[in-house]
This record gives structure tokens, C-alpha cells and sequence, in this order.
């Protein structure tokens, strides 16, 4: 296919030193806030998170032979399930979880290496992985909206908040079409350092916790199986949380296919859709054993991505490398725990608007007819059902179908079982050259 005319840097290309830093320091704020977020959320420690996402997204980097430009962060799809899992079997039962879930991914991995990956297209074809990827970017949009305007995590509504994530956002818009050079490919990073001004400024920046934090801590790790209940079955720990694996699977192949149309490259043909599942699957295992959420293939990095046009591995490998070291140095992530989540939201605002917008372009590219009842029944029951939050609860604490799965399973099996399967689109097309 035409690569990109507008790049950057490519894949392999190496940036000067003057510029790596900067350039993987925009990629670690980009995902900061939102994998941070998950670990408060569920209760383990940000910390843990950040070393468990930069190691891996190192062997993630390893797995796919160094040709994919994607970074692994906490997923959201297992706030739910971690946070009754620990509510049940501890946290322990929750990290057992975890990695069945990993291994889940390795088992599809296996099976995509065997048989291919058509039968796995047969099952998600364009009609299906389209709505979900929306419901991806979209079903995050209470999150970003939350962080702006200081509603994430219980807090109360603050029209200041919301202003700072306005005045971030506007300023992201701002630099990405008027500055020029080098300057064009940081506009996430100044748009932060913006809102920090802004939050300093108008006093929401405390300071206190990075007074007094160490300049070095060691990370909570928590060892598998340790703190998990006594008379908790391990089977019930993975049957609450490895089934999430099954959605997230075509969260990562939406990914994919998003990565490959934002970067200009086919990465489900190469290095392989399964070495991208494999790679994902054994990071999740080692966040698991460690004591950090699982991992998956973060969407504010492929915005950055997508607005920069520096789709370089090496820093994206950086990013990592700098995600291990801030799990390590005290002052460091206090001063970064110290961003007012009112511009992580801002800058989350726009990249999550992103990945919605790639699942509509899915519809479109897949030449999915919407004038086809069928189609619009499958799409419309997708979008409202992830969007609106539905979910199946089988007796108090026990096991839960989140929305984004349930989603993806009403999609699936709708299209299963419908007549007429052959209208949901060119699933080939996710395969060809001519369409990533």
C-alpha cells in the first residue's frame, strides 16, 4: 500500500538524540493518567502498573520483532472483574485472574499461528469490529469527561476542572495546526505542559506529596497467589476474569487494524497477528504474577500516534523504558501524580475521539451498507448496549458481563445467527494492503 506521505519518523527509523527523550516523554504522559487510573480504581499500586506496562510493552516490542509501533497500558475492560474478584478471593484471586486471562490470549494466539486468522475474521467480520471499536473509544468517553470535570472516581462536578481540560484541549488543537518543525510532532506534550501552567496557576497543583515522597521507593509488587482468601476456588477467580479476555481480543484486533491504517503498514499480515495476541497475552501473564492489571494495547498512544506521525519503535521503546524507571523514582511519579487529572482528561477528550472515529472509517473501509436492516440492527444494538452501559449480573458479586463484552457477544452472535452473513462486510479487506 502507499505509506503515509506525511511521516515523520517510521517504524525503524531512530530519532536524534536531542529529540528521543521528548518524544517518549509525550507517549508516557499520553498514557499516564488512564494507567494510572485503573490501579486506583481497583486498588493495586500505580506504581506496580507503571514498571508492569513499560516491561510489557518491552516484550510486547520483543514478541512482534520489533515492527510494531505499540505500547501496552492497564485495561479499563477489567476494572470491573478485578474489582469483584478482589471483593471475593483478595487480590491474589484477582492477579489469578489476570493471568488466565493472559493465557487465554496465548491460546487464541496459538490458534491464529495453526489455522490463520480468516476463521477469526469470519467471526468479527467489519460489521462487527466496527461498532466496537466506537464503543471502545466511546464507552471511555464517561471516563475523559469524568477526569475533566473532576466526576472520575466519585468526585464533585467542578466547573474550574472542566475549564483547565477545555483550555488543555484548545491548546492540543492550537499547536497541532499552527506550529511548525519539530514542534509538530510534541503537540500532546505542550498541550499538557500548558494545562500544568494553567493548573499552577489558578493553585490545583499541591505540591505536598512530592515534597515529601523519596527520590527512590520500591514498588508494592504483589506476588501471585499471595493475599488471595482462604476456601476461594482459583478456577472461580479465573472464571470471574479470563472470559474479559475473549472482548478484549477484538479490542486488540481493532487496534490493529487501527494501527495499520494510521501507520500505513499491514501489521495483522506482518509480523502476524498472532505474534501481536501472543505478545499481549504474556505481558498480561507477567503484570498478573507482579501485582499490576492486565495489559492492552493503549489507544491514547495510537492517537499520538496518529497526530504526530512518529510511529518509531524505538520510542515507543523509550516510553517503556521511562514507565519502568518512574515506577522506581519517588519524586518523579509524585511530580507526574501531581498533573490535575482535569488535563488528562483533556488530552484524553481528544484521543479517545479518535479511536471511535477509526471504527466508523472500519464501517465505511469494510463497505458495510447501513441501508441493510440487518446491518443497521447488529450496529445499533452494538453501539447502545456499550455506549449505554448494559450488563449481565449473576447473583450479588458473582459473575459479570460487562458492557463492552456483552457488546461485542450480542455482535458476534447476531451475526451468527441473522441470515443473510455475507452483507456485514469485506472482511477481507481488514487483510488486504489495498484497506489497512
Amino acid at each position: 500500500m502507499t505509506a503515509p506521505r506525511d511521516r515523520v519518523l517510521d517504524v525503524h527509523d531512530r530519532p536524534p538524540p536531542a529529540t528521543f527523550l521528548l518524544l517518549s516523554l509525550q507517549h508516557l504522559f499520553a498514557m499516564f493518567g488512564a494507567n494510572v487510573l485503573v490501579p486506583i480504581l481497583t486498588g493495586l499500586d500505580p506504581s506496580v502498573a507503571l514498571v508492569t506496562s513499560g516491561l510489557g510493552t518491552l516484550i510486547y516490542l520483543a514478541f512482534t520483532k520489533w515492527r510494531l509501533p505499540a505500547y501496552l497500558g492497564s485495561s479499563f475492560a477489567f476494572i470491573g472483574p478485578i474489582v469483584a474478584a478482589t471483593q471475593i478471593g483478595g487480590t491474589g484471586g484477582a492477579l489469578v485472574g489476570a493471568c488466565a486471562a493472559g493465557a487465554v490470549y496465548v491460546a487464541v494466539a496459538l490458534l491464529i499461528r495453526a489455522f490463520g486468522v480468516r476463521w477469526l475474521l469470519a467471526i468479527l467480520p467489519p460489521i462487527v469490529v466496527g461498532p466496537v471499536i466506537v464503543v471502545i473509544g466511546l464507552g471511555l468517553a464517561s471516563v475523559a469527561v469524568g477526569m475533566a470535570q473532576n466526576t472520575a472516581g466519585g468526585g464533585a462536578y467542578s466547573l474550574p476542572h472542566f475549564l483547565l481540560a477545555l483550555a488543555t484541549l484548545g491548546s492540543i488543537f492550537l499547536y497541532s495546526i499552527v506550529l511548525r518543525g519539530f514542534f509538530t510532532v510534541v503537540p500532546i506534550l505542550l498541550g499538557i505542559l500548558t494545562g500544568y501552567v494553567l493548573g499552577v496557576v489558578f493553585g490545583m497543583v499541591d505540591f505536598g506529596p512530592v515534597a515529601a515522597a523519596p527520590f527512590l521507593r520500591m514498588p508494592d509488587f504483589h506476588l501471585l497467589f499471595s493475599g488471595m482468601k482462604e476456601g476461594v476456588s482459583a478456577w472461580a477467580m479465573i472464571l470471574l476474569v479470563a472470559p474479559v479476555a475473549l472482548v478484549t481480543i477484538a479490542e486488540h484486533i481493532g487496534g490493529q487494524i487501527v494501527l495499520s491504517r494510521v501507520v500505513g503498514r499491514n501489521f495483522i499480515a506482518d509480523p502476524g497477528l498472532h505474534r501481536s495476541v501472543f505478545g499481549d497475552g504474556v505481558a498480561t501473564m507477567v503484570a498478573g504474577a507482579l501485582g499490576g492489571p492486565p495489559a492492552t494495547t493503549y489507544g491514547e498512544n495510537i492517537g499520538v500516534l496518529a497526530v504526530t506521525r512518529v510511529f518509531s519503535v524505538w520510542v515507543i521503546g523509550g516510553a517503556a523504558t521511562l514507565a519502568i524507571i518512574l515506577g522506581f523514582v519517588g519524586k518523579l511519579s509524585a511530580f507526574l501524580s501531581s498533573i490535575p487529572t482535569a488535563v488528562m482528561g483533556g488530552v484524553s477528550i481528544a484521543l479517545f475521539g479518535v479511536i471511535a472515529s477509526s471504527g466508523i472509517r472500519t464501517l465505511i473501509e469494510g463497505k458495510v451498507d447501513l441501508g441493510d436492516k440487518r446491518n443497521l440492527l447488529i450496529s445499533s444494538t452494538i453501539l447502545v448496549i456499550g455506549i449505554g452501559g448494559a450488563s449481565l449480573k449473576f447473583g450479588d458479586g458473582g459473575f459479570v458481563v460487562s458492557s463492552m463484552a456483552l457488546s461485542a457477544l450480542m455482535g458476534v452472535v447476531l451475526n451468527a445467527v441473522l441470515p443473510g452473513r455475507g452483507t456485514g462486510g469485506d472482511a477481507e479487506a481488514i487483510l488486504s494492503s489495498d484497506h489497512i
